[in-house]
């Protein structure tokens, strides 16, 4: 004799089935497309001008992994208000992995400077990784009579008010950079900012300012045709492009480790698969004979991470910045 069901569990199997089958339909076409992805072109996002230091690392990158992944990786410049008008892009973009922003430690910066942002890094935004850092260093303008940081400062000190520094911008890292290094040695000194570091160069070559803490692949030409005098480097060692530059710690300056550190963020709600391929082709990438010595040739240092290890150091960093910045009394809105 069969087995008989009772109507209620013939209607109970009837719908476990056919929900099975609906399941499956759905979860087909997901499967699908995320072991496809990429399947079109991805969107890189560099929330500042192109030719910057921030803009050259990211093609590098861009490129060898668009390689890799066997799509191109289209870099879109969107800078302006300090990072933010790209950022906040990529924090309102589709979470499907085809908007990827390349983010700098200004990122960390902007939750103490603006009162009115449109996005919040911690809820809007995934980390993928921590791709590089980019060192600043200490440069003067060579009329000054200085040959090292420690002379640097003695002179600064029996001349209050009378250097000027210049800086990428108000609240930007080469502010906050050269901010802790005068307050640190209670030097008076003038901040002009400008909107971005080659005016700035510019200037400091021209000896209308003094001095600045900028990144290294920013002013390296400058230093090598002595249009400007490197003094010191602001990482904890010393960087293969100024092996001879000692850091500001070696000068006698311990405490005073600045970087403008890079990475990769996607919008919040990226599926995870997305995010640990996006972050598996950065980490091949960075390990690239090819990428690492066009990164060391700007004085860019390959880093790499989780995704978890680099949610944890923004969360980090915006905790440490918030008290300089708030030393500083700098708002930009």
């Amino acid at each position: 004799m069969g087995l008989v069901l009772h109507p209620f569990r013939s209607r109970f199997a009837q719908a476990c089935i056919a929900a099975t089958i609906g399941l499956a339909t759905l979860v087909a076409p997901l499967v699908q497309a995320q072991t496809a992805y990429p399947s079109k072109p991805i969107t890189l996002i560099v929330p500042f001008p192109p030719g910057g230091p921030t803009d050259l690392v990211a093609r590098v990158l861009a490129q060898k992994m668009g390689e890799q992944m066997g799509q191109q990786i289209i870099v879109d410049n969107r800078g302006g208000a300090n990072g933010n008008i790209g950022s906040a892009l990529v924090a309102k973009a589709q979470p499907d992995g085809y908007t990827v922003l390349y983010n700098t430690s200004s990122i960390v910066l902007s939750p103490s400077l603006y009162k009115s942002l449109t996005y919040d890094v911690q809820r809007d935004l995934a980390p993928v990784g921590l791709s590089a850092t980019v060192p600043l260093g200490l440069v003067v303008h060579p009329s000054l009579p200085v040959n090292n940081a420690k002379e640097f400062i003695a002179y600064a000190k029996t001349n209050p008010g009378k250097l000027s520094y210049g800086s990428a911008g108000s609240g930007n890292i080469t502010h906050l950079g050269a901010y802790q290094l005068l307050q640190a040695n209670g030097i008076d000194a003038m901040h002009v900012p400008y909107k971005g570091s080659a005016p700035a160069d510019a200037d400091l070559v021209s000896g209308q300012i003094q001095f600045m803490t900028d990144t290294v692949n920013s002013v390296a030409s400058f230093v090598r045709d002595k249009r400007m005098r490197l003094l010191a480097v602001t990482t904890p060692k010393r960087i293969e492009l100024f092996p001879d530059v000692p850091t500001l710690a070696e000068a006698g300056f311990p405490g005073l480790e600045v970087s403008a550190w890079q990475g990769l963020m996607v919008p919040a709600k990226t599926p995870e698969p997305v995010i640990k391929r996006l972050n598996e082709e950065m980490s091949k990438a960075l390990q690239n004979p090819d990428v690492q010595k066009k990164l060391a040739a700007q004085g860019a240092i390959p880093l790499g991470s989780t995704p978890a290890e680099y949610g944890a150091y923004v969360k980090s960093e915006l905790a440490r910045w918030s008290k300089i910045v708030k030393q500083t009394g700098v708002t930009l809105d």
